[in-house]
């Protein structure tokens, strides 16, 4: 089966994180949206439709990926797959065929989550780019629809809240759980506890499977006197020195943890190595928490969280939501992170003797109330560089070009205090 992952103009909505990934790259439990999409599937080949900052990064890791290309996607039936949906697990062996009723919509709430399409649809879609958005409006009123469940998610806190049951819902579909290793405490059911033959985990580790699974992966550390509290994941060499982990946190490949973290999505290579905590907060890639960084996801009066995003409050309609961080960013020593705060990508954060700003756009250093552009963005890339060559991974072309091609963006918050 073909599917084909499309990004719409909702994406949006998921910066800064998505201002420098695919969003079907995005990590939700143990796996990226886009591997769950294929999954959900039983896809033999993925195809994409995104925008073009982003492109190039799919071509690079993948030159044979069809990427934007009409003649791939009208050239057989197709199924194009929301990037934002988040799928339900896999149908069971049997399910009906999806092609076999004919083209449909597959909706999630009101929203569609994919389409199953027949080569004449294909070729009026591909007719121009702006085809697009006019023909799932006309199919959204023609086609047949059917409720397949999951959810399309819209902002990063979306996926931070459905991070544990997905944690669940992967392990599901993993090889049983061996014997715990040696000197290993497991609260709870043992079987609920899958490590990987290649993980290490020291004795004296505490393994607390009551409230679900707890998941490490191939060539992870786990040091001795670490808390790890289902459903929750340690990543693909990985390594977690002595961290109280609680319930609903991923942990992705090659992060370094300590401290506390708490229902929070890290993605590769982040580094929050020393103490602090980090709760209900979604972290991009070669993020650097330095020693003693805090992050609050509750606020004192116990009023629903805001955030700002584009110089306007958005309600979160949740009462814990920590912050979203995007990829390169950096902060200083002792650096307090206020609850609904974003950050874009390559910031740093300086130490200010009080909560940072909750809004700070990328490119920007910011500490005690002020801000600077920093501009000299060869400099960034080579430090960026530097960074990744330490962890055996290099600055790409194509990740380079979409790191500089988000610099010109305006910010995408204003600086605002909390009040």
């Amino acid at each position: 089966m073909r599917i084909c992952v499309y990004e719409d103009a909702l994406v949006r909505g998921l910066e800064p994180l998505a201002l420098t990934r695919p969003v079907a790259d995005l990590i939700c439990g143990l796996d990226t949206l886009a591997r769950k999409q294929a999954r959900y599937f039983a896809a033999a080949t993925v195809g994409h439709l995104c925008r073009s900052g982003v492109a190039g990064l799919i071509r690079g890791r993948d030159p044979l990926c069809p990427v934007n290309d009409p003649a791939w996607l009208r050239a057989a039936p197709t199924v194009l797959v929301n990037a934002r949906w988040v799928p339900p697990p896999r149908p069971a062996a049997g399910a009906p065929y999806p092609f076999a009723d004919g083209p449909h919509l597959g909706v999630a709430g009101n929203e569609i989550a994919y389409a199953v399409l027949d080569v004449p649809h294909l070729e009026a879609l591909t007719q121009s780019p702006e085809r697009f958005s006019r023909c799932m409006d006309e199919w959204a009123g023609t086609l047949p629809a059917r409720d397949v469940g999951g959810a399309l998610v819209s902002r990063p806190w979306e996926l931070v809240d459905l991070n544990p049951a997905e944690i669940a819902n992967d392990a599901r579909a993993l090889a049983p759980a061996a014997a715990p290793p040696a000197g290993v405490a497991v609260v709870g059911p043992a079987e609920r506890l899958i490590v990987d033959p290649t993980a290490r985990v020291d004795p004296m580790v505490v393994c607390d499977t009551t409230n679900g699974p707890v998941v490490i992966g191939p060539g992870a550390v786990v040091q001795a006197f670490t808390r790890l509290e289902g459903p929750c994941a340690v990543g693909a060499g990985a390594v977690v020195f002595g961290a109280k982990v609680r319930g609903g946190t991923t942990i992705g490949p090659h992060c370094r943890v300590g401290g506390e973290v708490e229902c929070s999505v890290l993605l590769g290579y982040a580094n929050k190595y020393h103490e602090g905590f980090l709760g209900h907060s979604y972290v991009g890639e070669w993020v650097n928490l330095a020693a003693g960084t805090h992050t609050s996801d509750l606020r004192c009066d116990y009023r629903p969280v805001t955030v700002p995003i584009d110089g306007a409050e958005v309600g979160t309609g949740r009462m814990k939501v920590g912050a979203i961080i995007g990829d390169h960013v950096r902060t200083g020593l002792g650096v307090l992170l206020d609850c609904g705060s974003v950050i874009g990508p390559f910031a740093q954060v300086l130490p200010s003797g009080g909560f940072a700003a909750r809004a700070i756009p990328g490119f920007h250093r910011v500490g005690s109330g002020v801000s600077k552009e920093l501009t000299d963005v060869d400099r960034l890339m080579a430090t960026a560089d530097t960074v990744m060559r330490r962890r055996g991974q290099a600055l790409t072309p194509e990740l380079e070009a979409t790191y500089r091609a988000i610099r010109p963006r305006p910010p995408l918050v204003t600086i605002r205090r909390s009040a």
